[in-house]
């Protein structure tokens, strides 16, 4: 299906421009990476701006760097890019763990991290990993630039803390200085592209310590403070994964879509804690299974 209203098209090949351009435009502008949410949005109707900004002209927002315990994704880096990335894979393994999952390969190759938490649905598979790594989304303005804190962003489904005038330059996450595990559980209804039915991400620190958060069961991807409070720095017993298990419905909010039911989200998320938790011990004890393995 062709989109069926008129609209604009620019590419700009500096960012001063691109935000002249979303400022005179306001809130009919809709800023373009790698479009796969935008596009069949406005081909189906549901989004119709006056003008499309296309950024993959402008310099310096493409690419990414891992030194000096920072990684550094620009704003058009693809899920392909950091699947393809050694250096991801060694510095912040869980990014490459999820970046396999999204979708299919011809979306994965033009989908970007940015644009996925951009987009804000509560299922999205970057906002649990960012989440757990502490992230910063990077953004610049009229005001100029300034960084959100992973933690602030996502303000409601579909709904960020992004300015009408703003545009993503980057994601960062603090890495570990040292050795720690992790591991992301998906559900899904199939292999194959489609979006998460529940979602749960686990960082297990060389301390001791978890951090957990979940995605799709609830407004937003959600830390899970009173889980991670009752792990602490303790050992991993099966008792204290029962017990974590049971905080679970304190944590989450899962509704019925088409995807589905409240109750089978409800039984399935212990499950996927647990198996989250136990990867991610393993991992950082050494072992476990090499990243990028379906969990469930």
């Amino acid at each position: 299906m062709p989109i069926a209203h008129e609209l604009e098209y620019a590419r700009p090949e500096t960012i001063e421009e691109a935000l002249g351009l979303l400022e005179k435009h306001g809130s009919g502008a809709r800023p373009l990476a790698g479009g796969t949410d935008v596009v069949p949005a406005m081909r189906d109707g549901n989004l119709t701006p006056e003008i499309v900004i296309d950024l993959k002209a402008i310099p310096g927002l493409a690419g990414f760097t891992c030194d000096a315990g920072l990684v550094r994704l620009g704003a058009l880096t693809t899920f392909t890019d950091i699947i393809e990335s050694a250096a991801v894979l060694e510095h912040a393994p869980l990014l490459h763990e999820m970046a396999v999952t999204v979708a299919s390969l011809g979306v994965r190759n033009r989908a970007t991290v940015a644009g996925n938490i951009c987009s804000a649905v509560p299922s999205c598979d970057s906002g649990t990993i960012l989440l757990v790594y502490d992230a910063s989304v990077h953004v610049v303005g009229p005001g100029g630039e300034r960084a959100i804190p992973i933690a602030d962003w996502f303000t409601g489904p579909k709904r960020t803390a992004l300015g009408e005038a703003e545009i993503v330059t980057s994601v960062t996450l603090p890495v570990p200085s040292d050795w720690h595990g992790g591991a992301y559980v998906k559900l899904g209804r199939y292999g194959g592209e489609d979006l998460a039915q529940a979602s749960v991400a686990v960082l297990a620190l060389s301390d001791g310590s978890c951090r957990v958060a979940f995605g799709a069961v609830a407004a937003t991807p959600v830390r899970a403070p009173k889980i991670e409070a009752l792990l602490g720095s303790a050992d991993l017993t099966d008792a204290l994964i029962e017990d974590a298990k049971k905080l679970v419905s304190e944590e989450t909010s899962p509704i019925a879509d088409i995807r589905a039911s409240r109750e089978y989200r409800e039984h399935m998320l212990p499950v996927m804690l647990e198996r989250g938790l136990r990867a991610a011990a393993r991992r950082r004890a050494g072992g476990g299974p090499a990243y990028g393995t379906r969990h469930i």
